[in-house]
Parts: C-alpha cells; structure tokens; sequence
C-alpha cells in the first residue's frame, strides 16, 4: 500500500456504471460508489448508519429476496453512494446472500469495499476478507467494536495487519461515532488515487493448478475481453462454479 496520485479516470464510479445497472443501481447523481461488506454481527448496519444518518433507503436486490439498503454521504466536493451488502462468511456463494455481495464486489465494481470485521474476533472474520481481496484492489479493513475489544481485553497491532493485509485499515466503535471521520478520509483517498492499495493475493498454488489458472485466465480474457477479475473467475471456473458458468454465457460478467 502506498500514497500515489492517479488519472481521475481510473477511480470514477461513471466506468462501472452499466454493470451497476445490471445489478439494479442508479449512479449518474454520484461521483463514487462503495460497497460495505462483513461478516453478520459485525456492526455492519451500525457503520452504514454512522455513514449515512437518514439519507438511506431499503429494497430488494433485483429478482432476488434478499434486501438491499442503499444510503449516501458526501465528503468535500464528492458525493458518495454507499450500497450495504448482505452480511456473509463467505463469497463461495453457497447461497442467495453470498451470490449477491460477490456479484456486487465483481461485476458493479465499486470504488472501494469497506471490509467490516469485529476487532474482538477478528480471526474468524478474515476468510471474508482474503476472498474479498482476490477480487478488488480497493478496499479498507474497518476494524469494528473496538469499544468490545478493549474491554475483553484484545490488542490488535494495526500496522502489522495493514501491511500484512495490503490494505488501510482503520479502528472503529460505529456505535460511538469513534473513527468515523478517519474511515470516511480514508474512503475518499482510495477512491479518488491518494492512496493505492497492494492486497495479498492467494500464493503457493501447486503448479498445476498455477498452469490451469494462466490458460484458462488467458482463455477468458479473449472470449470476454473487458470481464473483471479474470485470474479470479479462472479459480472459480477450475471448482465447478456454476454461477460464474451461467454468469459467464448470459453476458452478466461483462
């Protein structure tokens, strides 16, 4: 992770606007848009609303069951739309609420992911956030229930985990207010370049499986140029999963 100064273009929320579409999102009344993610019981809802105060609102994912808040927020001349995924373990999508925050980080494109965990058990937050991170470059941990983790007597070395991670990450006691500012500081310097994340990415593979990935990876981005995250689609393709097959031949991947 390091401070850099991108292209305007290479961060506005505009260039994912037809895949946001797709998943059912007006966009043109915003400069960026970002996505907030976590485990279920994280404070997840709780940050969405220290975010946004009342400039929110509720509805389905479309044809889906699975609900949707929607809210904003604007920081110095930018206006932010804020979109609060389903909470998950996990982006395998074994189920309604996994397919839709995956679909959401992969093919909406979001100009950052806000990673919600609990800073009190943060262990069996972080397969969330390693999946979440093979999939965007942008993203900043939110390290939630400080307030719990302190009084349990918890201590987390931020620095080490952000280097680790890749990625800023930022303490939080939503339920306070407690590093709310930081995080929305934070949220504008991803989105607008300031800040370029370098996430950890999955290393060891076998080399075969290493192989299969680089010819299947090479083999999609020629019969799909344009569709996001191939490498990642390439390991799902490699573990028969059938929604990226379905995804892949109804054009919603690109």
């Amino acid at each position: 992770m390091k401070k850099k100064v991108e292209s305007p273009c290479e961060s506005c929320a505009h260039f994912n606007e037809e895949g946001l579409k797709k998943l059912g999102l007006n966009v043109s009344d915003f400069d960026h848009v970002i996505a907030l993610a976590g485990n279920p019981n994280t404070g997840k809802s709780t940050v969405f609303n220290a975010l946004t105060g009342l400039r929110q609102h509720t509805g389905n994912w479309p044809g889906k069951t699975v609900m949707r808040a929607e809210g904003a927020f604007a920081y110095g001349e930018k206006k932010y739309k804020l979109v609060d995924l389903p909470g998950t373990y996990s982006l395998l999508s074994t189920s309604e609420d996994e397919e839709v925050a995956r679909n959401f980080i992969l093919f909406g494109k979001p100009d950052v992911t806000v990673i919600v965990a609990d800073a009190s058990r943060l262990e069996r937050n972080l397969n969330l956030v390693l999946q979440i991170l093979e999939i965007t470059n942008k993203a900043v941990l939110c390290l939630n229930l400080m307030d719990e983790a302190r009084r349990n007597k918890v201590e987390v070395d931020l620095r080490t985990l952000s280097r680790e991670l890749g990625i800023p990450v930022v303490p939080t006691s939503a339920r306070y207010q407690e590093g709310i500012p930081e995080l929305i500081q934070t949220i504008d310097d991803i989105a607008n370049g300031k800040i370029v994340c370098r996430p950890r990415k999955i290393k060891n593979v076998p080399k075969k499986i290493l192989e299969a990935v680089n010819t299947l990876n090479e083999e999609i981005k020629m019969e799909f140029p344009g569709v996001p995250n191939s490498r990642w689609i390439a390991f799902r393709l490699l573990e028969g999963d059938h929604r990226i097959i379905e995804a892949l031949r109804s054009g919603e991947l690109v």
